[in-house]
């Protein structure tokens, strides 16, 4: 008899051992999960990083449009420049050297001046713009070109763009 109860209480423990074994998994993966969520900052509308293209992907979908033409897209992008007066807009890195200029639903957000460099998931409107010579004047200086590039700057240029209603800056 005291051979069953010992037995018992051997399978009791191990049986106890292994489940709080579990419940540490489990948390550990809950950690790593809200690791993943503090993880980006977020600007404007509340978004998410789930499905977001990569710019490969992205560039070849501007590729396929042209002026006027616009689609909604979610892009993983690494920033190149941000407007030096209020961070109104900025540029992102795309592939084979182009550039998508990215400006900010109504107005109603600007990034951190010091983000070039950063990744960043942005939500909205991709779409492709002729920009006039004066407002692509205006964004050089706001990127703090000198007066000569400034003047160099004489027709309308075709640009990839993106009116983002939410954007996420990776912070780690």
């Amino acid at each position: 008899m005291k051979h069953i109860i010992v037995l018992v209480l051997v399978v009791s423990s191990l049986l106890a051992c292994k489940q709080e074994s579990k419940t540490a998994d489990v948390a550990a993966t809950e950690d790593s999960q809200m690791e993943q969520e503090i993880a980006y900052k977020s600007f404007g509308k509340e978004i998410d990083a789930n499905n977001a293209m990569n710019t490969k992907k992205m560039t070849e979908a501007y590729q396929n449009m042209t002026v006027g033409d616009s689609m909604d897209a979610k892009v993983m992008a690494k920033v190149d420049e941000v407007c030096q007066a209020k961070g109104c807009w900025m540029k992102l890195d795309l592939e084979n050297g182009e550039q998508a200029m990215v400006k900010f639903k109504d107005y109603g957000f600007f990034m951190p001046k010091d983000i070039a460099g950063k990744e960043v998931i942005i939500n909205g409107k991709a779409y492709v713009n002729e920009v006039p010579v004066d407002e692509q004047r205006h964004y050089a200086e706001d990127g703090g070109a000198s007066k000569e590039e400034i003047a160099l700057i004489t027709a309308p240029k075709k640009t990839f763009s993106f009116e983002a209603d939410g954007v996420l800056l990776k912070s780690i």
